[in-house]
């Protein structure tokens, strides 16, 4: 797909608005919980890490076979990379907004973050590789976004004492660190978001 004047209109609009996320987020970094240390921290428990180093590694092992000639190691790699770092924080921020518990700007700043995350990065990876706008542009939105919101919700997972387990963005002090759970917890929890991302890759490497 050649880059017409619309998608010409569409590289620019979604330029500029990476430009006001990132301008926002430097203002907004003393208050902006992906910026934080405890967001860090809550990142890095040791079943995420695994969960995560599991999924990046099966996710960019078969993107060569896929059949898709849009998706190789290097997207893979950082789409991984960057559902990782930010899912967690994207989702649990919307999640926020619906209850009115959200800033704006931080709001707009976590779904530009999504987009980036699951869509933008890749169009125009591919268009620097193969100097055409990819085709698959919208349904990777959507497939893409399943998948980030399935990861955003596993890594949000956690034990609180007299609720069992949560999504910590349902607790007004997240992220919080404290309250993870071991690997051995997590395992059986974090299986039906695994299994989810399994069935939709499943059909790409079948002939």
């Amino acid at each position: 797909m050649l880059v017409t004047p619309a998608f010409q209109l569409y590289i620019a609009s979604y330029s500029l608005a990476c430009l006001l996320a990132a301008a926002l987020m430097i203002r907004e970094r003393k208050s902006l919980v992906l910026l934080q240390a405890e967001y860090r921290r809550f990142l890095t428990a040791r079943w995420k890490l695994i969960t995560f180093v599991i999924a990046a590694c099966s996710m960019t092992v078969v993107a060569p076979y896929t059949g898709d000639p849009t998706w190789d190691y290097v997207d893979a790699a950082f789409m991984s990379i960057l559902t990782f770092l930010t899912a967690p924080w994207s989702v649990g921020t919307l999640f926020l907004a619906l209850r009115q518990r959200a800033k704006l700007t931080h709001v707009y700043i976590a779904l530009c973050v999504w987009m980036f995350s699951v869509s933008w990065t890749y169009d125009v990876y591919i268009l620097l590789k193969h100097g055409y706008y990819p085709a698959t542009w919208a349904p990777n939105i959507v497939l893409s976004s399943i998948l980030y919101l399935a990861a955003g919700m596993m890594w949000n997972l956690q034990k609180k004492t007299g609720r069992g387990v949560i999504f910590g963005f349902m607790e007004r002090g997240w992220p919080d660190s404290s309250l993870e759970l071991g690997f051995r917890q997590i395992v059986w929890l974090a299986l039906p978001f695994m299994l989810l991302a399994t069935a939709m890759i499943a059909p790409f490497l079948i002939p």
